[in-house]
This record gives C-alpha cells, sequence and structure tokens, in this order.
C-alpha cells in the first residue's frame, strides 16, 4: 500500500550529492533524471553563502537544545552547521494541492537536503475522516514518528520544497501532541540552495524504508493493531486544536477571533475553491488574513515588526485571543507561526477549516456564492 509510493530502483541507488548548480529548479520527470548520469556528481565541497535568512543563526557549537522555541523558525546557516547533530531530526514535508499535479515523494527523491527524511503529510494523518490530511491521533502520530525514528530527546527541523508551506503544518502537529522541540526551515528548500548548499539526490534504502514503514503504522493503529516499538511519546494539547463545534460556539460567544488564511477571492466567494464540490465563502465573522502576507520574496518568515502591521491592517488585535482556519488547515498554521513570533503561543487552528465547513449543508456562510 503506502510502500508502493517508493520505487524499489531506488532501494539500491546510494547516496550522492547534487551541486545547486547542477539541480533544474523546475520538476524534473524522475526517469529522465535517473537517465542523464551527469546529474550524478561526486560530492561537492559545502558552499558558505553570503547572506544568512532570518531567524535563529548559527554559531559555532550551537546545539539543537539551545534553540529557544519561542522563535518558530531557524536559518539555513543554523541548519547547515548543526546538520550532522546526532538528536538532531530533519523532515522534508513537502507537499502540493492535487490540481498542482506535483509528486512530492518523487521531488524528495530528486532533491532534498542531506539527511532528510521524508514526512508524508497525508499518510501520517487521520484514516477515520475523508477530510484531507487531518490530525491523526495521539497513539498514530506516536508510531508514525517511532517508525521514522524520531524520540522525544530529538529537535526536528521541518522544511518544505516552496519555501513556508506544509513544513508549517508539520511544525503545528508536533506542537499539537506536546513536542515544542520543532522549528520550520526559514525559507525552505528554495532559500537552503539559493545560498549554496548541497543537496542529495535520491535516497537510502533506510530514509524509505522509513517513510512507508511510518505510513503502514498509522493504518495498523487505525486498524486496531499494536505498533512497538513506541519511540516517541505524545501528550495532546487541546488548546491547540479546534473542532467545528468550537467555531461554532465562538461565532455565538466570540471569545476568539477568527482569522482566515485563504486568499480575498476564496474568502470572498469570488473564487472557486481549489477541490471539486466546495463552496466558496467564508464563516461568518471571520477575517481575511492571507498567508503570504507574512512572508517576504524569498518566502521567510517576516520580521516580528512587519508582522505587527500585517495583523494591525487587518484590524486584528493582538492582545485578544486569536484561532486560525484556512483551507484543509495547512496554511492556517502559517499563521499561527507568524503569531508564535510574536509572542502569542497558544493560538488554536480549526483543523477540519474550510473544506470540513463548506460540506456541512446546514451550516452559516457568507460570500459571493454561500447561497450555492
Amino acid at each position: 500500500m503506502a510502500s508502493t509510493l517508493f520505487s524499489r530502483a531506488f532501494l539500491a541507488a546510494s547516496h550522492r550529492l547534487v551541486t545547486p548548480s547542477l539541480l533544474p529548479q523546475t520538476t524534473l520527470n524522475l526517469a529522465a533524471f535517473l537517465s542523464k548520469k551527469s546529474f550524478y556528481s561526486a560530492p561537492s565541497t559545502w558552499v558558505r553563502p553570503a547572506m544568512a535568512s532570518s531567524g535563529v543563526e548559527a554559531k559555532a557549537g550551537y546545539s539543537t537544545s539551545s534553540v529557544p522555541t519561542n522563535e518558530p523558525v531557524v536559518s539555513v546557516d543554523w541548519l547547515h552547521s548543526n546538520l550532522r547533530e546526532p538528536d538532531l531530526k530533519i523532515l522534508d514535508a513537502s507537499w502540493y494541492t492535487p490540481e498542482e499535479q506535483r509528486n512530492s515523494i518523487q521531488e524528495y527523491q530528486v532533491a532534498h537536503v542531506p539527511g532528510a527524511l521524508f514526512f508524508d503529510l497525508d499518510g501520517i494523518s487521520d484514516r477515520s475522516t475523508s477530510l484531507p490530511h487531518m490530525l491523526p491521533s495521539e497513539e498514530a502520530l506516536g508510531a508514525g514518528c517511532s517508525a521514522l525514528g524520531i524520540e522525544n530527546k530529538n529537535g526536528v527541523v521541518v522544511y518544505d520544497a516552496k519555501g513556508i508551506y506544509s513544513a508549517a503544518r508539520v511544525w503545528w502537529m508536533f506542537r499539537a501532541f506536546g513536542h515544542n522541540k520543532v522549528w520550520v526551515l526559514d525559507g525552505g528548500l528554495p532559500r537552503w540552495r539559493a545560498s549554496g548548499y548541497d543537496v542529495e539526490s535520491s535516497a537510502s534504502g533506510d530514509a524509505i524504508l522509513k517513510a512507508s514503514a511510518a505510513s503502514e503504522a498509522i493504518e495498523k493503529i487505525y486498524q486496531g493493531q499494536t505498533v512497538s516499538p513506541v519511540t516517541f511519546e505524545t501528550k495532546f494539547q487541546p488548546h491547540l486544536v479546534w473542532s467545528l463545534d468550537q467555531v461554532k460556539n465562538n461565532m455565538e460567544d466570540q471569545t476568539h477571533q477568527h482569522i482566515d488564511a485563504r486568499s480575498k477571492p476564496r474568502f470572498d466567494g469570488t473564487a472557486p475553491e481549489p477541490r471539486k464540490g466546495i463552496r466558496s465563502g467564508h464563516i461568518p465573522g471571520s477575517k481575511c488574513v492571507p498567508f503570504p502576507q507574512l512572508l517576504d520574496s524569498s518566502q521567510t518568515l517576516l520580521p516580528a515588526e512587519e508582522l505587527k502591521k500585517r495583523f494591525e491592517q487587518e484590524e486584528i488585535s493582538l492582545e485578544k485571543p486569536i484561532m486560525a482556519s484556512c483551507g484543509t488547515g495547512v496554511t492556517a498554521c502559517i499563521l499561527a507561526m507568524g503569531l508564535h513570533r510574536l509572542g502569542k503561543t497558544d493560538v488554536p487552528v480549526y483543523d477540519g477549516s474550510w473544506i470540513e465547513w463548506a460540506t456541512e449543508p446546514d451550516l452559516p456562510m457568507e460570500g459571493a456564492d454561500s447561497s450555492s
């Protein structure tokens, strides 16, 4: 099942390094890539970039235990300096919407940060619902992370191939289960490569087997089977996860300001939702804060002062509680990251988000498409 996602041809493939100048920026046809031996260059030397990205910067001898958990990102320089830390796990959590027609697993095999494991956002999810990539149970996440070789003592750095996108969801997932030693790589894989750092092509058999085993472990948990050994213990943090009923109650109680990370046209109902059959519009009382407003042109998280301005422009008070939603619970986590940088570390995300709300026929909606 899950293991069929991984080509057997890669099980025999050895670790190799590809210099950034040799690797195309666009998605590659995997078969074509494998036939071009010129892409498999000898390991190149590490290149020190001229500039560091924002977030926690590099320091000589900087250990993972010294990274502040009140900062949601680390820089590419920091990660490069700590790449071989034994207690650091690096996860490639690249994910794309169905209409993008991109294969995150194949792209991981073509190019990833050295030593990174693949975290399957759709595979490590709740198998009891038809909603996409919903938060798994405590037991399921523990089993999946254990299969990846993650332990509670580990610091975790998550990145994706867009800059800051799906990695934010995984950052939130770890925090939602009590693991606060987690950070997003600021600017992601694009920033890593633009800074001159090498990437690995292909993957070791061990990395592929772990990714496959993680998805299979999740499946076993939802089938009522026992998975062992468990090296990653979880503790659910309910204050970081909101349900549909909590959002409904908030419409009346208004205990939290509700911000929506989707684009303004989708929020207003003037543009279609990317998933077929989902109506456009928004939850009454919510405000639109499109997630790209929190990122700069290099897809790194804005400095605190700029983030404050963005929220103030949308009339969001940082002195009051805030909760976030989006389309399927992914980009809302970027809003949570931005607020985390501003000291608001308790922002809940509505897991089901718009895809759940819009498919419930009796729930109120606002926007041009709300009556359809």
